[in-house]
């Protein structure tokens, strides 16, 4: 990176909100996705630690301990991201991105530009700075784990596993007290 470059993203990080807490970090970085329309899987960062957000100009940094890969499994492909990932933000989409590169026929391309254009469509687009674009389903960028609704879905499946055990002991006493009645009922029956 040039020092003009730097001095340029500089300027961008003037009186902006920056967070340094991991755990901040995690929910603004879930937040933003959220307040722009964007899936909550789509920057699947690992131990962030800054967020920052110029909201003036739009301009978002996210830094992690390390770059990191992630494989989106509904559409078999793996991106990495850098230590550092900057963008400008706005309704459905991410652009000017940096530190964000995918695999193409053996090749590593950056990830440019990153939107959802018509919501209806379920479609999100990938663009990289040739201008070149593909457009996949949106729901392969939702969170794949770790999220509330996998803890709910996690409870949920405890509580039915808890219930199907319950359900087996209501079962085993319905058939004691079946066995009992019979016992019962042949008792009566050799009295008679």
């Amino acid at each position: 990176m040039s020092s003009t470059q730097v001095e340029v993203i500089d300027n961008r990080r003037e009186n902006a909100e920056v967070y340094t807490d991991p755990l901040i970090c995690m929910q603004k970085s879930l937040e933003l996705l959220k307040e722009i329309n964007m899936p909550r899987g789509l920057l699947p960062l690992e131990d962030i630690v800054e967020v920052g957000r110029n909201n003036e100009t739009g301009f978002v940094w996210l830094k992690q301990k390390k770059e990191t890969d992630h494989c989106f499994k509904k559409i078999k492909k793996t991106v990495t991201y850098a230590a550092e990932v900057t963008s400008f933000v706005e309704d459905r989409r991410l652009k000017n991105i940096t530190g964000v590169k995918t695999k193409e026929l053996s090749f590593w391309v950056n990830i440019s530009d990153i939107s959802i254009k018509d919501p209806q469509s379920n479609k999100i687009t990938f663009a990289i700075p040739s201008g070149i674009k593909r457009s996949f389903p949106v729901s392969a960028f939702e969170e794949e784990e770790n999220n509330e609704d996998g803890e709910e879905e996690i409870k949920k499946e405890a509580e039915e596993e808890e219930n199907n055990e319950n359900g087996e002991e209501e079962i085993k006493k319905e058939a004691e007290e079946e066995k009992e009645k019979k016992g019962d009922e042949a008792k009566k029956n050799i009295l008679i």
